[in-house]
């Protein structure tokens, strides 16, 4: 199955709620063409958005036999392909409800009150179907995703020393797994060293994925210091003229001052061997935590000068407006997403693609 298809089956919960709040928007004060203005008697953008969220399945045609054995699809109100397309004016209250369709999607009030200006401008007054509507915030996304979709940067430097930072449970040793492979089938050599030295099974799992990816691991005994092992880990890549480095850190809440201050320590120890390594450092954020998304990127930002970011859990989530909000405010490189455990479960990012797959259209 291509990435897209992939990724489009996968963000159903994102893609079901702004789908279904944008019909419900038209509806709720639009007109039917051909026909008079009626206001349709619909929940609220917010109140629809939320059911999407509790019973996904009501966004999705059902097919099933009709009376005559033809094949006969369920869709969800003023969907009919053949039936009249209902049509709403923008305006001001039209505005206002995209906005909270938006914030309610985890696009944050300032990227929301962005896009939904930009969808304004030049267009108040005119008539749009619930299509065009998810045609034009696709756009808008796009516009916005396209000045920070980046694959991370390969050097000639060698070791490239690749160090990835994330809280606890934000994915980032299956993302260590699936980029070390990516890189082997470019013909890369890989060193992998498992910096997360108090936890055993963080390092059998690292092992497992290393494994799968064809990669070396190295470890230190439980508890060892992990700047330490970082350290000899680049000595060992050197002398095996690896092309890139990756580090695994533990994962660590970007509220403990003390786990911050380790992976800063972890920075400087490197440093000695190589002033300018990392050379890169991804952050690995889980699409599930919302706006904390915002909170993590801005401290560890400043801990560990951060590079480039990758999401994963994109497929568990209604929050995947998160990532828009991320790219409005910090401008990072994003790098990769995720949507699944696979080993080919996570690719570069394309705006295009991730917009068309969050507003449910095609690309």
């Amino acid at each position: 199955m291509a990435f897209f298809s992939k990724l489009k089956e996968r963000l159903f919960k994102s893609s079901s709620k702004l789908d279904e709040g944008l019909d419900a928007i038209i509806e709720d004060g639009g007109s039917v063409d051909g026909a008079p203005d009626a206001v349709a008697e619909t929940p609220s953008p917010k109140e629809f958005a939320d059911a999407a969220v509790q019973a996904p399945a009501a966004a999705v045609s059902r097919s099933h036999k009709g009376a005559d054995g033809t094949e006969a699809t369920d869709r969800t109100p003023g969907r009919s392909a053949r039936g009249p397309v209902a049509r709403r004016a923008l305006d001001d209250d039209m505005l206002e409800q995209i906005e909270e369709l938006l914030i309610a999607s985890d696009m944050g009030v300032e990227t929301a009150m962005r896009v939904a200006a930009n969808m304004a401008e030049g267009r108040i007054g005119r008539k749009f179907s619930t299509a065009e509507l998810k045609q034009l915030l696709a756009g808008e996304i796009a516009r916005i995703m396209e000045t920070v979709a980046s694959p991370m940067p390969i050097f000639p430097k060698r070791p490239q020393v690749v160090l990835v930072a994330g809280v606890n449970g934000s994915g980032k040793t299956t993302t260590i797994g699936k980029l070390a492979s990516q890189f082997r089938d470019a013909e890369k050599s890989v060193v992998i060293a498992a910096c997360d030295t108090f936890r055993a099974a963080a390092v059998e799992q690292l092992q497992i994925w290393g494994q799968r990816a064809g990669v070396p691991v190295l470890t230190a005994q439980e508890g060892s210091d992990p700047a330490s092992l970082a350290f000899e880990a680049m000595a060992q890549a050197e002398s095996e003229e690896a092309d890139i480095l990756m580090i695994d850190t533990a994962g660590r809440l970007q509220n403990r001052n003390d786990l911050m201050e380790e992976l800063a320590k972890i920075v400087r120890v490197i440093r000695k061997r190589d002033p300018e390594a990392p050379h890169n450092t991804i952050l690995v954020l889980d699409a599930t935590t919302g706006q904390n998304a915002v909170s993590q990127v801005e401290i560890f930002r400043d801990v560990a000068d951060v590079s480039g970011l990758v999401m994963t859990k994109l497929d568990g989530t209604a929050k995947g407006g998160v990532l828009v909000a991320l790219a409005d405010r910090f401008g990072l490189p994003i790098h990769a997403i995720g949507v699944g455990e696979q080993i080919d479960d996570l690719a570069p990012f394309d705006p295009r693609e991730f917009a068309a797959a969050l507003t449910g259209i095609e690309a």
